[in-house]
């Protein structure tokens, strides 16, 4: 097989493992794709633009758009990360990547209440009233995170009792759980 058609036949299998990888995962970093794949970031950014795929952040915001829409009890600037889906009682997931500002100057380690604020802002967006309010949580630090983690949290409401909401949340970075929660939330009477 002459060399320009083994380079073209890579070339294409690369694209549809490329294809493959963002739609299994539409976070994916274009750092995550190179290194999945074997290639430069810049060969990744050249495959994404002549097969029309976006980068993470526009995929991201392209899956947002919808979910914010349906959310009732906060605003789309209360919520803390990017909510990237919602079934209202159901089911929630956002994703942040965690910044210099959220991190211990010395250490580079996240503060918890950030942990802590992504988890409730997603629990309180789940609960389907205009109105959503934390009673109580029962909270646990898994494992520290770092600058540059990208934090996906999936909240899902696991007991409905009246105007209680029993949801649970738990945040990981990568395959690895770092914080998980319980959280109490009340559907009360819009004032």
């Amino acid at each position: 097989m002459p060399e320009m058609m083994k380079i073209r036949a890579r070339k294409n299998k690369r694209h549809q493992d490329l294809k493959r990888l963002v739609a299994a995962d539409p976070f994916t970093t274009d750092q995550e794709l190179a290194s999945k794949l074997g290639v430069s970031v810049q060969t990744i950014r050249l495959d994404r633009l002549e097969l029309g795929i976006p980068d993470a952040r526009s995929r991201i915001r392209e899956v947002a758009r919808d979910a914010y829409e349906k959310v009732k009890s906060i605003t789309e600037s209360e919520v803390i990360g990017e909510l990237i889906d919602l079934e209202l009682g159901e089911s929630a997931l956002s994703v942040l990547t965690a910044t210099a500002d959220m991190a211990l100057a010395h250490s580079g380690v996240i503060r918890g209440h950030h942990l802590f604020a992504m988890a409730n802002s997603l629990a309180v967006a789940v609960v389907d009233a205009k109105v959503a309010l934390t009673g109580s949580a029962t909270v646990r630090f898994v494992r520290r995170v770092r600058v540059g983690d990208r934090m996906v949290a999936k909240a899902r409401v696991t007991e409905i009792s009246g105007r209680r909401h029993t949801v649970s949340v738990a945040i990981r970075v990568g395959a690895d759980e770092v914080f998980t929660g319980e959280f109490a939330v009340y559907a009360v009477e819009d004032t």
